[in-house]
């Protein structure tokens, strides 16, 4: 056969090792049209259809669909262009795809029930804005109606969780066990009453200063680790010159008077806020967004409440 034979599709399937049902498929669809067509009604196919039929499969097997092929044939677009845009989109499927499969190890590492699985798989899906707006959903039944500071609800939507398109283990992990105690209905009530705690003291008056309670925090972490190393339970008599020190710097910081009344109210906010889980959420978003590790100060403060109650 010479370059001006025309060829049927039969000649085609030959020469290209496609089917006939595809390539009869594709003529359909306009991509490879029949340069004319037998007194039987047969197609027949000029030399320009063997090129025509290499691209389209081509471009088919990028997952190309047929209308762009379409366009790029009519030359109402480049394959340069239909290109750029179709490694972006694979681009965004990678990215999606390799955080799945993070999330699914996840799943295998912690040997869920078929419950958690499902659960997993959902979070597997969300994409980084559907993650944004499971963290402010929780922000918002948390902390709606309370006046608890514009800065304290900048800094909690401010730390989202953003998890990097091939997060680690540790990583795929820490979104998880987030994902399940953001929306954990005991968890998001406690942290609610933490914050009417802290509206009730603004509306009180007491002053916000992140500096003197970021003091106090270290001075809490400090001697209550302290403590522990060298082993004070909280009900040894040793440990009443750091629970004096320590209540001492919570009524400084209230600007109330230490004694009988002001220690059985620091207790109740103690009780009521010396929740793990709060400590935990900030170790979560720490590790997902690859922050640097910050002391525990869990310990220290169950060590001052222990010593409230039993002093």
């Amino acid at each position: 056969m010479d370059d001006d034979t025309l060829r049927t599709i039969g000649d085609l399937a030959r020469l290209t090792g496609l089917t006939v049902k595809t390539i009869r498929f594709w003529s359909d669809a306009g991509v490879v049209p029949p340069t004319t067509r037998t007194p039987a009604g047969y197609r027949l196919y000029g030399s320009d259809a063997l090129a025509r039929l290499d691209l389209v499969r081509t471009l088919r097997e990028l997952g190309i669909d047929l209308a762009t092929i379409q366009q790029v044939l009519a030359r109402e677009v480049t394959v340069a262009e239909v290109a750029a845009a179709h490694a972006e989109a694979l681009d965004v499927q990678i990215r999606t795809l390799r955080l799945r499969r993070a999330v699914l190890r996840a799943v295998a590492r912690r040997g869920s029930t078929p419950q958690e699985m499902e659960l997993m798989h959902k979070l597997a899906k969300l994409t980084d804005r559907e993650r944004r707006r499971l963290i402010d959903d929780f922000i918002d039944e948390a902390f709606e109606g309370l006046e608890v500071g514009p800065e304290f609800v900048a800094k909690m939507r401010g730390a989202m969780p953003a998890l990097p398109d091939d997060p680690t283990p540790e990583q795929a992990d820490a979104w998880v066990e987030l994902a399940e105690l953001v929306q954990d209905p005991d968890f998001r009530a406690g942290v609610r009453r933490a914050a009417a705690h802290q509206a009730r003291d603004l509306a009180e008056g007491t002053p916000v200063d992140v500096e003197a309670n970021r003091r106090l925090v270290d001075l809490v972490r400090l001697r209550g680790e302290a403590a522990l190393a060298s082993g004070i339970t909280p009900t040894d008599p040793r440990s009443r010159p750091v629970l004096d020190e320590l209540a001492g710097a919570f009524a400084g910081f209230f600007g109330r008077t230490d004694g009988a009344e002001f220690r059985g109210w620091l207790l109740e906010r103690m009780e009521g806020g010396n929740d793990p889980r709060y400590e935990r959420y900030w170790q979560l978003i720490g590790v997902i967004n690859g922050w640097p590790a910050q002391p525990a100060l869990g310990p220290a403060f169950g060590w001052l409440t222990d010593a409230l109650r039993a002093g």
